[in-house]
């Protein structure tokens, strides 16, 4: 039976990590200190929606009724409701994670489920800003990318998200490139120490 949005998902398929052939949870410690958290969210939901400019508007109200929040959130802002998270990535574009997209008519924008292209990566702990900052040409300070923020940065030339969340700073990388970012950040933290959750 197909879904509301013609998706019909294969219930015999399992999603298989990028990171599972390098990912252990345990703990690297430096001067008795853990400084960096890593973790791999597993199991993706995320959409993308992008509204006609005309429909931006119409697009952002459905998209946030959708969340459970009053309004959308600005260029480069989020909004959290519950388990459920909406990114305004780009001026017309809003990724939805944790929930199905809205159903929206063509004639006012269009809907992509990038779910299995992405590897999600929670970096937290008192250096998790540090930690970034050697790899990401952002200004991460709390004045410059507050709580909330969202941002689209090159890691090591290739193109990620970055949203600093309730929980810390998450990381949507490409999952053809996610291991080997992956493997970056691990050698980069260990100098703080970190824990693998």
């Amino acid at each position: 039976m197909r879904t509301e949005n013609g998706y019909m998902p294969d219930k015999s398929l399992k999603r298989v990590s990028a990171l599972a052939s390098n990912y252990a949870q345990g703990q690297v410690v430096a001067d008795k200190n853990i400084g960096v958290i890593l973790q791999e969210l597993p199991n993706l939901t995320l959409w993308q929606i992008a509204a006609w400019p005309d429909r931006l508007s119409e697009i952002s109200r459905i998209t946030a009724d959708t969340i459970g929040v009053e309004a959308a959130p600005g260029p480069g802002k989020s909004k959290v409701f519950e388990n459920r998270a909406m990114l305004r990535v780009e001026p017309l574009k809003f990724w939805i994670i944790g929930i199905t997209a809205p159903k929206i008519s063509p004639t006012k924008g269009t809907i992509l489920d990038l779910s299995h292209s992405r590897t999600h990566v929670r970096i937290a702990g008192p250096q998790a800003q540090v930690l970034l900052n050697r790899h990401l040409p952002l200004d991460l300070r709390d004045k410059s990318f507050a709580p909330g923020s969202v941002a689209s940065t090159a890691f090591h030339l290739v193109g990620v998200t970055l949203w600093r969340s309730p929980s810390g700073f998450e990381l949507f990388l490409p999952r053809s490139f996610a291991l080997s970012i992956w493997e970056l950040l691990c050698e980069s933290a260990a100098q703080f120490g970190y824990e693998i959750a």
